[in-house]
């Protein structure tokens, strides 16, 4: 796989050129800020909302989307995937001169078909690996984050300048901008969130509803599952130094636990691989998309179901809990120094 770092992107490629971010959410008040830090000409389009709102508050003067679409040379949408093809029909591909550059942060409507962009402009994907908040910390701090970067279509020939520019002005380069086709990451990325994911959120939801039936404090079990912030050092460990080698973090009778229980944790091993597999066909296949499509024209019914179960969980009372302890532990600490 081609990697691609500071030495591999110019950023004069952008000079001359105006850099429509449209929207200014999670995604896109990162990047904006970024690429503005950068010293690319950056302007904001956003709907009115309190993004825009603080849009204004960063010092950048927000125009309607259909307005930064029809000023920008590369138009970077940074919006939600499942809004991405209505607010494109509406706002942004009447604007698609000949020679402009279109930019995704993620590539779910290019992989879907769900957007389809002219010939004559190129396609690009910039797509980084973390939450927005994370892209401007590391970014501040000197550092950056890795992304998936690729291009669909290059129809200017100067497509890939375009993409490690914008990938160097996010900060992407300092940490590695991987060369990921639109297909691989939007599929990977569905199979995090519908095989991997949802097999550790019910992991734990088990894990904490077995030891509330058998007495033991609701505060102590949350805290032990994910409040004390263990599981998420252990993550960090493992994306810097691998799943197994971050064991050596650990005491001997943790690593003969984890490695001994390992295959009996999730019931069958044939079960999950078989879930996994199934979850990955409807990816693929795009029935998810269709579903997802259905579910936003229905006006989510239910999302908002599944969001209300969720929160009624007996975890979100532990949780309220665990948190007004850790508050106050918090402002004692700050007293006494």
């Amino acid at each position: 796989m081609k990697v691609f770092y500071e030495r591999d992107a110019d950023l004069s490629v952008l000079r001359g050129k105006v850099v429509a971010m449209i929207g200014y959410g999670n995604q896109g008040r990162a990047q904006a800020l970024n690429l503005r830090d950068s010293g690319v000409n950056v302007i904001v389009g956003n709907i009115e909302d309190s993004y825009r709102q603080q849009a204004i508050e960063d010092a950048f003067r927000p125009v309607s989307i259909a307005d930064a679409a029809a000023q920008g040379d590369v138009i970077m949408i940074v919006i939600p995937d499942e809004v991405q093809d209505l607010v494109y029909q509406s706002s942004v591909a009447a604007h698609l001169r000949p020679g402009k550059a279109i930019s995704f942060a993620s590539g779910y409507n290019v992989r879907f078909g769900l957007v389809q962009p002219p010939k004559d402009v190129d396609v690009i994907m910039v797509a980084p690996r973390t939450i927005g908040r994370q892209v401007r910390v590391a970014f501040e701090a000197g550092g950056g984050v890795n992304a998936d970067v690729d291009v669909s279509n290059d129809a200017t020939g100067n497509a890939w300048p375009i993409t490690l520019a914008l990938a160097k002005g996010i900060g992407c380069t300092r940490a590695g901008a991987f060369h990921t086709s639109f297909a691989t990451e939007t599929e990977l990325d569905l199979f995090s969130e519908q095989a991997l994911w949802p097999a550790i959120f019910e992991c734990l939801l088990t894990a904490y509803e077995v030891l509330e039936a058998q007495g033991y404090p609701q505060e102590a079990i949350a805290l032990e599952l994910y409040a004390s912030a263990e599981p998420a050092d252990i993550f960090l460990a493992m994306a810097k130094q691998g799943p197994f080698q971050q064991m050596s973090y650990h005491s001997p009778t943790s690593q003969y636990g984890v490695l001994s229980r390992r295959l009996d944790a999730t019931g069958s091993n044939r079960e999950l691989r078989a879930r996994m597999v199934k979850s990955l066909e409807a990816i693929r296949s795009g029935a998810f998309a269709r579903e997802w499509r259905e579910e936003r024209d229905k006006g989510y019914p239910r999302l908002a179901q599944l969001r209300k179960e969720a929160f009624q969980h007996s975890l979100n009372h532990a949780d309220e809990a665990v948190r007004e302890l850790l508050t106050a532990a918090g402002s004692a600490s700050s007293a006494k120094e």
